[in-house]
């Protein structure tokens, strides 16, 4: 690979901040969590509610453009062929689009809402039983679908249709921004787009890190400790980093193909196991709450009674979306050669939604199970001892409950892995001027490596208010990010028709 490829000035500029912003962090613990959680506080009260409009208007307009004329365009020569088999492609955008946290979120959000259900209903109520099992079904959903999706339409029209073999979301934006894409504005766009992803990576793998060494505390008896957590680190670290340097066909779509046949193991073993007609029961129920409630769910801001709960749960859940959405939209972009518009909006929603909705289906209501049959106090484990411990002692009540603990830890750190080597893969695209078909491997590799750098930081201050403040914060300047990128996308098309 020539050099010459490299931008190096942003390189350089983007790794300078992320390890400044970590030191900071590290010499000023007390002071970085108190400073988060006021920005927290500050950013809910007074632009939360554009996270919620950007989310629901995304799914509109995404919508919108499936059933026009538009959707009939197709990602490449009308000759192309998909790049990928279906199912080698859904599970390529699944696997990057979710990581672990399908299976954090998935097991345990219930309990959550249990204890302080939505719409100011009782805890315990019938009512909030049904909203606890059924809310993390809309937060995972069409809506959240479709934030990922909407940056690949202007993504994957230049790359694909117009030939512009450049992976930036500064080059997305260039309809709108026309010469300012090459100038100081284009590159704050990357940049701000770079270190959006690594603030959400770093919320992904800190939550998912103690989960992982929590099933290796339970396996082996070993203390859980932040020492564990950074040896686990270093591991899944390891294992990305191979998967990326083999590159996106013989890595990244083979790992993301064993992490969904083993997802599935998983999820058919615990509804075969477990409480099969209870777990049906719940999931039909909740599916029909959702799709009863779907406008209500898409603009809820509680603002008489002010409970907290859009601002805690639906307002992260968009800004961890959306913050993601720019990186996810150039990786569904790069795999949707040979495929119209259409198929591509779609296929990831519904494959994302569907695929979502398992894990939340079979692993939450079987956890819920476990709380109203008195089997296991779930609630007061999460309070207690932790959701990752609580995670673990879940999979311990099935039966072979040894066995099915390892397996959902082997499944989480391979769904970290097909999380981060996607990532790596795309903030090394980033870095480079143009990308013909790979990054540079020594690209790919530094970047995964780096990726480690903030959750070691943030697993230092601990807590998830912190974690969640990061996505928060990292969120914001991509809600702009994502209104420019739908104008590029209609400009783009208006002015080849």
């Amino acid at each position: 690979m020539n050099k010459d490829k490299i931008d190096w000035p942003f390189f350089c500029l983007a790794f300078f901040i992320l390890i400044s912003l970590c030191i900071t962090i590290f010499s000023f613990p007390y002071e970085s969590e108190v400073w988060l959680q006021t920005t927290h506080d500050l950013i809910m009260n007074k632009v939360g509610i554009f996270y919620l409009w950007v989310g629901f208007s995304s799914f509109l307009f995404l919508m919108w453009v499936a059933f026009s004329k538009y959707g009939r365009i197709k990602l490449g020569p009308r000759d192309a062929k998909p790049s990928f088999s279906t199912v080698s492609w859904i599970a390529l955008m699944f696997c990057a689009g979710i990581g672990s946290s399908i299976i954090y979120w998935g097991t345990i959000e219930w309990s959550y809402y249990y204890v302080s259900p939505p719409f100011g209903l009782p805890s315990g109520s019938p009512t909030s039983i049904e909203w606890s099992a059924a809310y993390g079904l809309f937060h995972t959903g069409p809506t959240a679908w479709a934030i990922y999706t909407l940056p690949a339409l202007p993504i994957a029209y230049l790359y694909h249709v117009k030939g512009r073999k450049v992976l930036k979301i500064s080059e997305a934006c260039r309809p709108v921004l026309k010469q300012h894409s090459d100038g100081l504005l284009g590159r704050v766009i990357d940049l701000l787009f770079m270190l959006g992803l690594l603030g959400a990576a770093g919320t992904s793998l800190g939550l998912s890190i103690p989960m992982i060494s929590a099933g290796v505390q339970k396996l082996t008896g070993i203390s859980h400790s932040y020492r564990l957590d950074i040896f686990i680190l270093l591991l899944c670290t390891i294992i990305f980093s191979f998967s990326v340097y083999a590159g996106l066909e013989k890595g990244i779509k083979k790992l993301s193909d064993i992490n969904v046949f083993l997802a599935l193991t998983l999820l058919f073993l615990v509804l075969l196991l477990g409480p099969t007609i209870f777990i049906l029961k719940m999931s039909t129920n909740s599916i029909g709450l959702i799709a009863d409630h779907f406008l209500r769910l898409n603009t809820w801001i509680d603002p008489v009674a002010q409970s907290g709960f859009p601002e805690k749960w639906t307002l992260f859940y968009w800004a961890w979306w959306i913050v993601y959405a720019p990186f996810i939209g150039l990786f569904i972009a790069k795999v949707s050669r040979g495929r119209t518009i259409k198929q591509m909006i779609i296929g990831t929603i519904l494959s994302g939604s569907l695929g979502c909705w398992l894990f939340f289906s079979i692993l939450g209501n079987y956890g819920l199970y476990l709380e109203l049959h008195q089997i296991l106090p779930v609630t007061l484990l999460v309070q207690h001892v932790g959701a990752p411990e609580a995670i673990m002692s879940i999979f311990a009540t099935l039966p072979f409950g040894t066995i099915m603990v390892f397996m959902f830890t082997i499944l989480s750190i391979i769904f970290l892995s097909t999380t981060f080597d996607t990532s790596s893969y795309m903030l090394a695209a980033v870095t480079q001027k143009q990308v013909a078909r790979d990054p540079a491997r020594w690209n790919r590799l530094f970047w995964a490596f780096s990726l480690a750098l903030p959750p070691v930081a943030l697993m230092f201050i601990g807590g998830l208010t912190s974690l969640q403040t990061v996505t928060i914060i990292a969120a914001l300047p991509s809600l702009f990010i994502m209104v420019l990128l739908a104008v590029s996308f209609l400009k783009l098309v208006k002015n080849d028709e």
